[in-house]
This record gives C-alpha cells, structure tokens and sequence, in this order.
C-alpha cells in the first residue's frame, strides 16, 4: 500500500454544492470518500503535468478564491515539488486522491 499524506486542493464549488477541478475537466463533478486516479488531458495553453495537484497549505495567492473553497485531502504516489513562495510554495503531483467528507464552507 502507497503512504498516504494530507495536503489541500483549491476546488470550483458549484451552487448545488459540488466541487470540481479549477480547470482542466472543470465540468466534472468529483465525489467524496472515494479514491480517484489521476487522468491525463493534455489542454492548450497549460503545461503538461499529469496528477492531482495539490498544496502543503491552503495557499496559492496566484489563485482566485472567488467562488472556490479549499478542502484537505489524502494523496497516494506523491512527487514534491517547489513553487515560488507567490504560488504557495511547496506543492504535490500525485496519482491517487480522495476527498473525505467534510462540511463544506459557501
């Protein structure tokens, strides 16, 4: 079994409450308390980086939190990587991700 560690995600938050990706397959509804696998979608305009990616902190100040809400979240098969300090900072790639349930703040 991989390690699992807690890091943050900057997530859409829909007005029925649903959460989704920022941008890539941001249409996509994402469910709690189940393990999802990275997908690949290569998309004009972004670098190709495949994996959930995630923060240390719930910070990203390169980020709109306009209409989005940071949520923790447990990650598996994780690659660390530094960002600028304007960008959070300490940021994680990984392969799996889940979403446990939690209040989520509108």
């Amino acid at each position: 079994m991989k390690a699992t560690i807690k890091a943050w995600k900057l997530f859409r938050l829909k007005k029925n409450g649903a959460i989704t990706p920022l941008f890539i397959n941001k249409k996509t509804e994402l469910p709690f308390d189940v393990w999802m696998e990275a997908e690949n979608h290569p998309t004009k305009g972004f670098a190709h980086r495949p994996g959930w990616h995630c923060t240390a902190t719930p910070e990203a100040p390169h980020l709109s939190e306009k209409g989005r809400v940071w949520l923790q979240v447990e990650i598996q098969g994780v690659v660390e990587f530094e960002r600028p300090k304007s960008q959070g900072g300490k940021w994680y790639l990984s392969d799996h991700m889940k979403i446990p349930s939690q209040i989520i703040p509108q």
